[in-house]
């Protein structure tokens, strides 16, 4: 104690004297908001929709509290609230009224996608609009390319495919294309269909390094894609693997891809440093389904605070190095950062 005191009663700067104190920063909240070094805004935040058929339809989708299948009409309001709140970005998945081996509804003029851009662009010009670009929510065998005899995906026939969809769904006034089925070559194929009929301003937004996921699960309930058979393990990646996520990486951009993005956010925070580091173009990071899910349902269970949870998940994707951050939170988070200004 005594040698305690007499460091205490020490004068400032002597050796005895612990000058650095880091603690200094962090004594209120006003200091602490100083001197932070990632922050949250709403801008940052991209809203995943899973958008039906009808009118006035709203499923709630069990694995993911909070969210629903909704119409177009329930989309417009949606993203309508979620512009009130600071949010300029919706992401777009289709449920089409029927399926088959070719996937036509995900480049059909006339598909849910299309219609629902459409009916935002018209009510919303100020929300930007991204569209998945994918054929396994369309297809009845549930994987996200055209299927040879032996259950394989074809990866050649599925780029001309993935080129017609993110073509319609740029004609219905789509922002920016998002390309997800991790075909090799789709972000040059896209790139080159949408510059060869005129859409040269529009983005593409690549899903470049996937991985071949667990935390995809509740998503599979919400698109109702889940495959028929096999796994998705021949075409998204091995999550092991973070050399091969930015060779992935480097051959979109070298493809004309003007958004890489990291798809799941949390598990993948070290390939989301990576390429932070490695590239400059835009780093979007994907919060996944099963991501959202495990959160809600540790709340749930009241073993988590789920708003300082979702906050401090959230800024752990921005600090390792993420611009973009697509999340099922987006509104809560919005209207919890709104709340704090």
């Amino acid at each position: 104690m005594s040698e305690l005191l007499a460091r205490r009663s020490a004068p400032a700067g002597s050796a005895a004297f612990p000058v650095v104190r880091p603690r200094r920063l962090r004594r209120t909240p006003a200091l602490r908001e100083l001197v932070r070094e990632t922050s949250l805004r709403p801008a940052d935040f991209v809203y995943p929709v899973f958008v039906t058929h009808g009118r006035d339809v709203r499923v709630p989708i069990d694995p993911m509290p909070g969210q629903a299948q909704v119409s177009i009409d329930n989309l417009v309001r949606e993203a309508a609230e979620a512009e009130q709140l600071g949010i300029r970005a919706v992401l777009l998945f289709g449920l089409p009224p029927g399926k088959d081996g070719l996937g036509t509804g995900a480049y059909d003029p006339n598909g849910i996608i299309q219609e629902a851009t459409a009916a935002l662009k018209q009510a919303l010009p100020g929300m930007l609009v991204i569209t998945d670009v994918c054929l396994c929510e369309y297809t009845d065998h549930g994987h996200c390319g055209v299927l040879l005899d032996d259950g394989t995906v074809d990866n050649d026939a599925t780029l001309e495919l993935l080129a017609r969809t993110a073509v319609s769904q740029a004609d219905a006034g789509a922002d920016v294309v998002a390309p997800s089925a991790m075909m090799d070559g789709q972000v040059g194929a896209i790139r080159a269909a949408l510059d060869a009929v005129g859409h040269t301003d529009v983005p593409v937004m690549a899903y470049a390094s996937k991985m071949a996921s667990a935390f995809y699960g509740p998503f599979r309930v919400a698109a109702e894609s889940t495959p028929q058979s096999g796994d998705r393990k021949a075409y998204q990646m091995d999550g092991a693997n973070a050399r091969e996520a930015m060779r992935e990486l480097q051959q979109d951009v070298a493809e004309g891809a003007d958004v890489l993005m990291v798809k799941p956010a949390l598990a993948y925070l070290d390939v989301i440093t990576r390429a932070r580091e490695a590239f400059d173009l835009p780093i979007a990071a994907y919060n996944v389904s099963g991501e959202y899910a495990m959160l809600k349902a540790a709340a749930a269970n009241g073993w988590l605070d789920e708003q300082a949870a979702m906050l401090e998940t959230l800024t752990s994707i921005k600090r390792a190095g993420a611009d973009i951050v697509i999340t099922y939170f987006a509104k809560d988070a919005a209207r919890l950062l709104r709340s704090n200004d």
